[in-house]
């Protein structure tokens, strides 16, 4: 056991020193990686990109601040959850933002809401959005933590205005081979074609403004990937009727 503790510490000292090496070194950093030490519960990491276009201003944002807040606090009422989901937010808006880097559910400390405006650099957030999978995947690898299949959660009301199509086929092909679930959510006036491309999927029409509902959807489903009996078993998600214009 001691010599486990003493490959993880040096593993952990490894990242730290990496991560500072590169100058990206912060507290929210510093946790994620900590609680890979902490806590060994196999982690279902999700992260979700968001549409803060000046499109989305009013109460179309303040609907997506709240759904948010309602996915956090459902997953901290499911204790495996709470331990096993890590969370991550992207903004796409005047710029590309992290909102919130990865970390557990259980660890999150609340978000800075966020504003609408702008256009919609959606292709640059979700090419962040993926390098930021990859790393946080190998850092499960080099601390021994199991994971489950990542997801990325793409949410627009629009259609990207910068290069999108390298990220989106990267998304495309991920999900595909079965590397990464693929999420796209059309808000109404979405080109739901285009955002369509983001997946192996197609685009799911979100019914109005029920951002709430599907991200309580969205905590439901993750809650039964982290209680699924293996990293590789297959998960019967919830009905999507709650928010989806299907």
């Amino acid at each position: 056991m001691s010599g486990l503790l003493n490959v993880l510490s040096r593993t952990l000292l490894d990242m730290t020193n990496e991560a500072k090496g590169e100058g990206r070194m912060t507290n929210d950093q510093a946790i994620a990686a900590s609680d890979l030490i902490d806590n060994p519960s196999p982690r279902c990491a999700c992260m979700v990109v968001l549409d803060t276009s000046g499109s989305m201003s009013g109460q179309p944002i303040r609907e997506l601040n709240d759904g948010l807040q309602r996915f956090l606090e459902s997953l901290n009422r499911n204790e495996v959850a709470a331990c096993s989901v890590e969370v991550g937010v992207i903004t796409a808006g005047q710029q590309v933002d992290v909102v919130l880097p990865f970390v557990s559910a259980m660890n999150v400390d609340g978000f800075q809401r966020f504003d609408a405006s702008g256009p919609t650099p959606l292709g640059a957030a979700v090419e962040l959005a993926l390098d930021t999978l990859e790393k946080r995947k190998g850092e499960y690898r080099k601390t021994g933590v199991a994971y489950y299949q990542p997801w990325l959660v793409v949410i627009s009301d629009g259609a990207p205005t910068d290069h999108w199509q390298s990220a989106a086929q990267r998304a495309k092909t991920l999900s595909g081979n079965r590397k990464m679930v693929a999420l796209a959510v059309g808000v109404q006036g979405a080109d739901m074609q285009v955002l369509g491309e983001f997946s192996n999927r197609p685009a799911i029409p979100l019914d109005g403004l029920k951002f709430g509902e599907f991200f309580e959807w969205l905590s439901a489903s993750m809650s039964r990937v982290s209680a699924s009996a293996s990293t590789a078993s297959r998960v019967d998600l919830p009905p999507m009727d709650s928010w989806a214009n299907i």
